[in-house]
């Protein structure tokens, strides 16, 4: 029997942690009627996994949250952002369309063709998008209930060298790579990861990737969710690209427990 692969995974926290502990883009894992969309042999499929896998991000999140003082909520996407992309807008609000890599991707990293012309991503926003978003926005409105505020951090990693995808390779690739939003992320909450993951070499803001994912119901109007993205960029901790993780792992793990301990 084929064992089902859940979309998603909510792993709960302390009743009074704030902090939402968000991985996106962490799992390879492709539905079978997903990879019958997808044109790329299965060997081009598996070399796109690598340079797209936010590799050992779910792993790195739930080292964090077993270090942390207070141990925070984890929300992790359990299936491949080649499938949908949970934090993509789904509609003409994303920048990333120019490049096929709206909400459902048709292009790969390198521009190649991954889904064919005259796909509709409907089905897949109704099957996988729609129901994450509510979910991770249920998420968030417990929090709040809970303990008045909800702190989101998103934790992804970056490649070394710019992929052809990137619309904005041309900035500094940092170790550690901080997005923010002028609504959400508070200059304290910058500054408290800034000291976090100061032994963990340089830290930058918004380059190469800027921003940080709230969801829509909140997006610009509740100022009581904060929110943060950290980038970590591959080669500090694992082997480019999709290899194994290494010491590095360690280090950034505390330096998140940290950072959930400070907010």
């Amino acid at each position: 029997m084929t064992r089902t692969v859940p979309s998603f995974e909510l792993l709960p926290g302390a009743a009074e942690s704030p902090v939402l502990l968000h991985v996106p883009h962490s799992a390879r894992a492709v539905p079978a009627k997903v990879r019958a969309g997808i044109v790329l042999d299965d060997a081009g499929l598996e070399r796109e996994l690598d340079h797209i896998t936010d590799a050992h991000t779910a792993e790195l999140a739930e080292r964090a949250a077993a270090l942390a003082g207070v141990t925070p909520w984890r929300f992790v996407n359990r299936l491949s952002r080649l499938v949908v992309d949970p934090e993509r807008f789904p509609d003409e609000r994303e920048e990333m369309l120019a490049v096929g890599m709206g909400a459902v991707y048709t292009r790969t990293t390198h521009r190649a063709e991954l889904r064919g012309a005259g796909t509709d991503p409907g089905p897949l926003l109704d099957r996988y998008f729609r129901p994450y978003a509510h979910a991770m926005t249920e998420a968030v409105a417990d929090r709040l209930a809970a303990t008045g505020r909800a702190v989101i951090v998103d934790v992804h990693s970056y490649p070394a060298e710019p992929l052809p995808y990137e619309l904005h390779a041309a900035g500094p690739r940092p170790p550690v790579c901080l997005g923010t939003d002028a609504f959400h992320t508070p200059a304290e909450l910058t500054e408290a990861a800034r000291k976090a993951f100061a032994g963990c070499g340089e830290t930058g803001l918004d380059s190469p990737f800027a921003g940080t994912y709230v969801p829509l119901e909140f997006h610009g109007r509740d100022a009581r969710v904060g929110a943060l993205m950290v980038e970590i960029r591959r080669d500090t901790y694992m082997a480019e690209p999709g290899g194994p993780a290494g010491p590095g792992l360690e280090r950034l793990a505390a330096a998140l427990a940290a950072l959930v301990d400070a907010v």
